[in-house]
């Protein structure tokens, strides 16, 4: 008999629940291989953390019917306690996907596409400097591929559309993953795909599997380059990076979120801002930018208003301890 498909709170709690589990499970392989932005070998644990705290905050509300509420509040807890760049663009993409699905009770095809693009843009339009090869064309290709499937749908609708729409999203995620080690010079040189593009692929992979019953396999991502068991560690042969990653929270106006950034772009690299919620008329950011000294962000910061929940690690820790 074929399973029922779950569309509702118990499809996006089984979905963060299996993300959880599959990022445990893949985290020191993810972190073996993460030499982008800066090879600090902590992408899969960042990932792991973030949709930990997501789902904590959705298994505290096992009567939430409104999805789009639901993941919004996963999301800022994400940003909340998010670590490095793939861990706050994993929230970013929960908060986006929740916009979209503000309201409705289930999972379709089309609300699908459209949380997905919502998601897009949002991570988009929180680096920047968005840079194909990484989580971003996961996400562009997944927001695609179900748009596309929703257009040229034909007579296929409702269950069956949905399930059609994950499992196409499914096989457009693992090609963009497949074609990250040929888009950015890093991973070329290091003869690995994106460390953050395989562990996005796992998350949407999760919500396939969480929506049709299908039981997560490691199948596909055996065969991607410098990733499967018994892969070298390229971290620790990787060029380092000296300096910081800083991370902090800040209530900001958007002109003045506007103003940080700009001043963020001039000390450091790797900026990410993301609001977490509305405070006023101002709203609650979260930071993330890379600099020489922790100091730098922070004088920056500070000029907007006092800086909340700071965290400063090393870019060069991580990959070596």
């Amino acid at each position: 008999m074929t399973p029922r498909h779950r569309t509702g709170y118990a499809a996006v709690r089984s979905w963060l629940s299996t993300a959880v589990q599959e990022l445990a499970n893949h985290s020191d392989r993810l972190n073996a291989i993460n030499v982008f932005p800066v090879a600090d070998g902590d992408t899969g644990s960042n990932l792991y953390r973030t949709a930990r705290a997501a789902l904590d905050e959705v298994e505290a509300r096992p009567d939430a019917e409104d999805l789009g509420a639901l993941l919004g509040v996963a999301g800022r807890a994400g940003l909340e306690g998010a670590h490095g760049n793939s861990g706050t663009l994993l929230a970013v993409m929960l908060v986006g996907m929740g916009e979209a699905l503000r309201g409705e009770r289930n999972l379709t095809a089309a609300n699908l596409a459209e949380a997905l693009e919502t998601a897009r843009v949002r991570a988009w339009s929180a680096l920047s400097e968005p840079v194909p090869g990484t989580m971003l064309s996961v996400l562009e290709a997944a927001a695609l591929t179900a748009r596309s499937v929703l257009l040229h749908a034909g007579e296929e609708q409702g269950r069956a559309l949905l399930a059609h729409s994950l499992e196409a999203v499914r096989a457009a995620c693992l090609q963009a993953v497949r074609d990250t080690s040929t888009q950015l010079d890093a991973l070329s040189r290091a003869h690995v795909v994106d460390a953050g593009a395989v562990g996005l692929c796992l998350v949407l992979d999760a919500l396939d599997c969480a929506v049709t019953a299908r039981v997560f396999t490691d199948d596909d991502y055996e065969p991607l380059q410098g990733y499967g068991i018994g892969a070298p560690d390229v971290t620790r042969s990787a060029a380092q990076e000296e300096g910081v990653e800083v991370m902090c929270t800040v209530t900001a106006t958007p002109l003045q979120a506007a103003t940080l950034r700009a001043g963020l772009d001039a000390v450091g690299t790797s900026v990410l801002m993301s609001p977490v919620s509305p405070v006023g008329e101002a709203f609650r950011w979260r930071v993330h930018v890379h600099v020489a000294q922790a100091e730098l962000a922070l004088d920056a910061v500070a000029r907007v208003g006092p800086a909340d929940e700071v965290a400063v690690t090393s870019l060069c820790t991580q990959a070596h301890d």
